[in-house]
């Protein structure tokens, strides 16, 4: 089979598919992610305090989680409609082939004693960038691997281990950052990425459709898809509402994010090393392992538009509650409670996104609605909390952001979603 045709397997009448795990693409394919997202983790910690190490300011530390996104802002429409043009395979391996480099760059800059902040925000920048691509064929791969009715289960599976490691690896982390340069760190995910190359060139289907002959790449073409994709997210009520509420959510996550590490340092006066830093950051992912297992059953006994609605307010509430705990016991709790909630809207968004797109648009109106969601709001989010926090303090800060979600809430309810939700069929399991 080459790398530009797939079977239609989802398609079969009758046929017996073998368990997610069974399949060894997919086992492939869920491999790569979860050492992609260990490594990923690693750099979501030592980056941020890296930075603070160096500077002591809360607004270039937030800076650090405003590059996490503002790559998606700037060119994610654009990665998308080239991603379902491009063979979705080779545009992960290469992304990952260069994330090497990139993130490598810096513990290599440090052993040598030339590392500067610039260097750091810019390699945040471009590494971010690189993932724009891979994740753009990445949103077009998984409905193609594993078949639409499988989607939410996927979904579930991937994001099921990767709460746990959101649970270990930032633990792990805060312990090594009492002995260990946070740069240093970074080389481990430098590795992370080759791994994963290996792994997604391993796999032996296709992750594209057959295409029909495609019309030359020029700058009015790739416009004009970038368009079709837009047009589709915004004429789609349920996508677009989608997209709203990630949008708002994120601001409030952005904050809370982009001001964890003086948070712990100056509010729960944890410091920036140490097992409680660690554990207070790992407690999300206790969460996200929650929120996981929680997503199949959900999805076989509710429309995954009631699920995200149920989710909304909980998350508003949680992350309100976690903002303003007094010590790290409670934030830590709190978090467990919001990763749970948070998560929930996340994942069955994604899915209900993924099963709506039809297949040749998969990755610009996914690129999309992560750029208006996640690209958005988060680089809003993460600008908005550095300002507020020079401006303010740390804690009234991240208050005043959470609040937010608050907002997603309200629009949830008031939205087409509810219409949707009414009237939405479960999903075949």
């Amino acid at each position: 089979m080459t790398d530009d045709v797939t079977d239609d397997v989802a398609g079969v009448p009758g046929l017996v598919r073998p368990r997610l795990l069974d399949d060894r693409d997919f086992r492939l394919y869920w491999l790569a992610r979860m050492v992609s997202v260990g490594g990923s983790l690693i750099t979501v910690v030592a980056m941020p305090v890296l930075v603070y190490t160096l500077t002591r300011s809360p607004g270039l530390t937030a800076l650090v989680t405003t590059l996490d996104a503002l790559p998606y802002l700037l060119m994610g429409l654009f990665a998308g409609a080239l991603s379902d043009r491009w063979n979705r395979k080779r545009v992960m391996v290469t992304a990952d082939l260069a994330n090497v480099v990139v993130i490598g760059s810096v513990p290599l800059a440090h052993w040598l004693g030339v590392l500067t902040i610039p260097h750091v925000l810019v390699a945040g920048f471009v590494a971010q960038s690189l993932f724009t691509f891979f994740d753009g064929a990445n949103f077009g791969a998984l409905p193609v691997l594993v078949g639409r009715e499988r989607v939410g289960d996927a979904n579930a599976a991937i994001w099921g281990v990767g709460g746990v490691l959101d649970l270990v690896v930032p633990a792990g982390v805060g312990l090594a950052l009492a002995v260990a340069h946070p740069s240093t760190l970074l080389a481990v995910d430098a590795l992370t990425f080759l791994v994963s190359a290996l792994l997604v060139r391993a796999i032996r289907r296709a992750l594209s459709s057959h295409r029909e002959r495609l019309d030359p790449l020029r700058p009015s073409v790739v416009l004009r898809d970038v368009r079709e994709g837009v047009r589709f997210l915004w004429r789609h009520e349920g996508v677009r509402s989608n997209t709203v509420i990630g949008g708002l959510q994120s601001v409030g996550g952005a904050g809370f994010v982009a001001l964890f590490v003086p948070w712990a340092d100056q509010v729960l006066h944890i410091g920036i090393s140490g097992w409680r830093f660690g554990l207070v950051f790992a407690v999300w992912g206790v969460g996200g392992v929650l929120a996981s297992a929680l997503v199949p059953r959900l999805l076989r006994r509710y429309p995954v538009a009631k699920v995200t609605l149920g989710a909304i307010p909980v998350s508003a509430l949680a992350g309100i509650a976690t903002a303003l705990a007094p010590g790290w016991v409670l934030a830590s709790i709190g978090m467990v409670v919001w990763g749970v909630a948070y998560q929930l809207v996340l994942i069955t968004s994604l899915t209900y996104r993924m099963q709506e797109t039809p297949e040749h648009l998969l990755g610009r109106v996914n690129t999309a609605g992560r750029m208006l969601s996640w690209g958005l709001g988060w680089t809003l989010g993460s600008v908005a909390g550095g300002a507020l926090a020079a401006a303010t303090a740390v804690r009234p800060a991240m208050v005043t952001l959470v609040c937010v979600g608050v907002l997603a809430a309200v629009f949830a309810w008031l939205s087409p979603l509810r219409r949707i939700a009414a009237t939405q069929q479960v999903a075949p399991g």
